[in-house]
């Protein structure tokens, strides 16, 4: 059985099941004729069931999914919910999609396994690189395009941070992006491929780099950028390892300089742009307990490293997982956006 044939029979088995434990609940209803159908799609009533968990719904054949969000679930960009729950069916005319109400599994946990979240950071993008952290602008757009021709759907940190605390379901295949250092590519570069394919990102800038050259991106860039969607974070103030004392440093004038870097960025960026910034992406990858606790204290609700692998629910949101793309090869990057640890809970 091909893939579409597994969701229509998925779907048939679904509704039966839905259906049969509806007319348990409420007599007065009826489904006689639910199966038929006529010439005329006018004549179809496409609401044939509704409870406070779930809708049944007769497609007419002029919806969209987005449309439908936003009639049932009161928000278009949770399109999603209904393509995830309805993965393998058709959306013609007189068949039948189930539209949940409410949110189940909100930490990805199911008896097969659970979801996890890979974030995808980048740092600067070129037409021709030669740094091991530069990729190259026809790669990051075949693997944008990759990511939208393939159903994952790019989230953001808001919405990840939501998923960690148990308060969110997100998509089967999320994806989170970020752009680590607020190089200029990432407004030239970047943001038109993005928006493209109606992905944002996440930026996570150090602040002395910011305006410094005509390397980095500017503080109006950055405005512009956020006013369509992206988030930004903070990178510390120079992005300097803050797992490290400086030559001559003693452990008081050590402590004042990474309280700083911590505490002064964010209050930069808060200032800039006008928001509360409670993401930090660490220097390098680099932490420890003491500048774990040291975040927390700053205001800072997550935190990321580069330690590679995808992010559970219960994943500790000071010490989240990235994976830098640097590699040149599609296999790679493909290798990266592993969004289920199976694991039999039964």
């Amino acid at each position: 059985m091909n893939r579409v044939g597994a969701g229509l029979f998925k779907n048939s088995l679904r509704l039966l099941f839905l259906l049969g434990c509806s007319l348990s609940l409420a007599a007065c209803a009826s489904f006689s004729g639910l199966f038929q159908t006529t010439e005329d799609p006018s004549d179809w009533e496409p609401l044939v069931f509704q409870s406070e968990n779930f809708v049944v719904y007769r497609l007419q054949g002029h919806e969209t999914t987005e449309g439908l969000a936003q009639n049932f679930l009161k928000d278009r960009r949770k399109a999603w919910v209904i393509e995830d729950e309805n993965e393998g069916a058709l959306f013609e005319a007189g068949n039948f999609i189930v539209i949940p109400l409410t949110e189940e599994h909100r930490g990805g946990l199911t008896a097969e396994g659970y979801q996890t979240v890979p974030i995808l950071c980048y740092h600067r993008l070129a037409e021709r690189c030669e740094s091991a952290l530069c990729i190259n602008t026809s790669l990051f757009e075949a693997q944008m395009r990759y990511l939208k021709e393939n159903g994952y759907r790019v989230i953001s940190m808001m919405e990840l941070e939501e998923f960690l605390s148990y308060r969110r379901k997100l998509p089967k295949k999320a994806v989170a992006i970020n752009l680590d250092d607020g190089y200029r590519s990432a407004y030239d570069i970047a943001y038109p491929i993005l928006k493209k394919h109606g992905f944002t990102a996440g930026l996570f800038i150090y602040t002395d780099f910011i305006g410094a050259s005509s390397d980095a991106l500017t503080w109006a860039q950055l405005k512009e950028m956020r006013a369509d969607g992206f988030e930004v974070g903070s990178h510390s103030l120079s992005h300097c390892d803050l797992t490290k004392k400086m030559e001559g440093e003693d452990e008081n004038q050590y402590m004042d300089r990474i309280t700083k870097e911590l505490a002064q960025s964010k209050q930069v960026i808060d200032k800039k742009l006008d928001q509360n910034t409670v993401y930090f992406a660490y220097p390098y990858g680099k932490y420890n307990y003491r500048i774990l606790s040291l975040c927390k204290e700053a205001g800072y609700t997550m935190a990321f490293s580069v330690r590679r692998g995808g992010n559970p629910f219960f994943s500790d949101s000071m010490a989240l997982r990235r994976d830098q793309i640097v590699t040149r090869e599609m296999e790679g990057f493909i290798n990266s956006l592993n969004t289920f640890f199976d694991l039999s809970l039964r």
